[in-house]
C-alpha cells in the first residue's frame, strides 16, 4: 500500500483504488443480513416438520448419516461432529466417495438428513434411488421445497432465504448461516431430549481444558500444603507470617474440629495490619470473614466452577462429608 494514501484508501491491483469505509459497510451489512435471517426464522420456523424430524431422528436405531456438496458439505460435517459429541451418533458421507463404494456404510438402521439448498445437486440427486432402496428415512434440509430431493425425502426442513449476503447474490453465505444454525438447533434439542448432561458430555470430551472440568474433581485440583491452617487464636504478627509462605493469599482459620469457622485473604491482612497497632493481640478470630463457601471433594470441577460463578466467589473451601478441611479450590486466573 502506498503510505501517502489516506488510511481510508486501499490501492488495488491495476491502478484502482477502494474506500475501505465502504467496503467496512458491507461488512456491517453482512453481519444485520444474516442476524436478520436467523431472527426470521425463529418466528416463522414450522414447529411440526422440527417435531417430526427431532422424532425421526430419536427413533434412529443406528446413525444420522449427513450428506451434502461444496458448501452444504463443509456445514454437513460441523453438523455430523456436534450431533455425535452430543450424544447422537452421526457422521459425514461425501457424495461423491458414495457413489463409489462408501454407500456401503449405510445401514438400514441409519436416517439420512441430505443438504442441497436448490434440492437439485447432481451428486445427491443421483444417490436418492439407491438410498430409497435401503429402506432408510431422509431428512431434506433445503431451500427449495418443490425440488427434486424434498419430493423423495419423508420430512423437509425449509432454509429458504431471501437474499444471500453477497451483493451479487451468488455466493452462499446467508444460507450457509442460516442451515449452521438449523444444525445447531436440531443437535441442542436432541441434547435435551436424551438427557444429555456435564457427565455425559464428559465420556466423549476427555482432552483438553474442556474434558478437565468435566472428568476431574474438586479433589484432583484442589490445593492442600500452600494454603495455611490457622487457629481462631492465632495473632496478626504469626498470621502475617504463615501467609507469607502461602501460595493463594487464603488463610483458613478452623476450630478443635477441624471445621473451617472463617477464612483471612490477603487484602484483609492488609488492612488489619494497617488499622492497629496491636498486632501481638488482635487475633485471627477478629479479623477473619466468616462468611465462605464449601464444596466437596467428589464434586466435578465444571459445576464447582458454574457455583462459584453463579455465588460470584473467587474460592471455595473443600469440606468432607463431616464438614471437616480438606483443601482451597482455586482455580487458575
Amino acid at each position: 500500500m502506498d503510505k501517502s494514501l489516506p488510511d481510508n484508501i486501499l490501492e488495488i491491483p491495476n491502478g484502482l483504488r477502494s474506500d475501505l469505509n465502504d467496503t467496512l459497510d458491507h461488512v456491517a451489512d453482512a453481519f444485520v443480513q444474516q442476524s436478520q435471517a436467523l431472527d426470521k426464522l425463529s418466528k416463522i420456523f414450522s414447529r411440526d416438520t422440527y417435531r417430526a424430524a427431532l422424532r425421526m431422528i430419536m427413533q434412529t436405531k443406528g446413525h444420522v448419516i449427513i450428506i451434502g456438496m461444496g458448501k452444504s458439505g463443509h456445514v454437513g460435517r460441523k453438523v455430523s461432529a456436534t450431533m455425535a459429541s452430543t450424544g447422537t451418533p452421526s457422521f459425514f458421507l461425501h457424495p461423491a466417495e458414495a457413489s463409489h463404494g462408501d454407500l456401503g456404510m449405510i445401514t438400514p438402521k441409519d436416517t439420512l438428513m441430505l443438504i442441497s439448498y436448490s434440492g437439485e445437486t447432481q451428486e445427491i440427486i443421483q444417490l436418492v434411488p439407491h438410498l430409497k432402496k435401503f429402506g432408510n428415512k431422509v431428512l431434506a434440509i433445503t431451500g427449495k421445497p418443490n425440488s427434486s430431493l424434498a419430493s423423495i425425502s419423508d420430512v423437509v426442513i425449509d432454509i429458504h432465504v431471501d437474499e444471500e449476503a453477497c451483493p451479487q447474490n451468488l455466493v452462499p453465505t446467508t444460507s450457509i448461516t442460516v442451515t449452521s444454525a438449523i444444525g445447531d438447533a436440531l443437535a441442542l434439542a436432541l441434547m435435551q431430549l436424551r438427557n444429555f448432561g456435564a457427565t455425559e458430555f464428559a465420556r466423549f470430551h476427555p482432552g483438553g481444558s474442556l474434558g478437565k472440568k468435566l472428568l476431574n474433581t474438586v479433589s484432583d485440583l484442589m490445593a492442600v500444603k500452600s494454603v495455611p491452617i490457622v487457629s481462631p487464636s492465632i495473632v496478626l504478627l504469626e498470621l502475617a507470617s504463615e501467609m507469607a509462605g502461602g501460595a493463594h493469599g487464603v488463610a483458613v482459620v478452623v476450630n478443635e474440629e477441624s471445621k473451617p469457622i472463617g477464612v483471612v485473604t490477603k487484602d484483609q491482612l492488609a488492612v488489619a495490619l494497617r488499622v492497629t497497632r496491636r498486632i501481638e493481640e488482635v487475633t485471627a478470630h477478629q479479623v477473619m470473614s466468616s462468611h465462605f463457601e464449601t464444596v466437596t471433594s467428589s464434586e466435578i470441577v465444571y459445576k464447582a466452577d458454574e457455583d462459584m460463578r453463579h455465588k460470584d466467589v473467587k474460592f471455595l473451601l473443600v469440606v468432607d462429608d463431616d464438614n471437616s478441611y480438606k483443601g482451597l479450590y482455586k482455580p487458575e486466573e
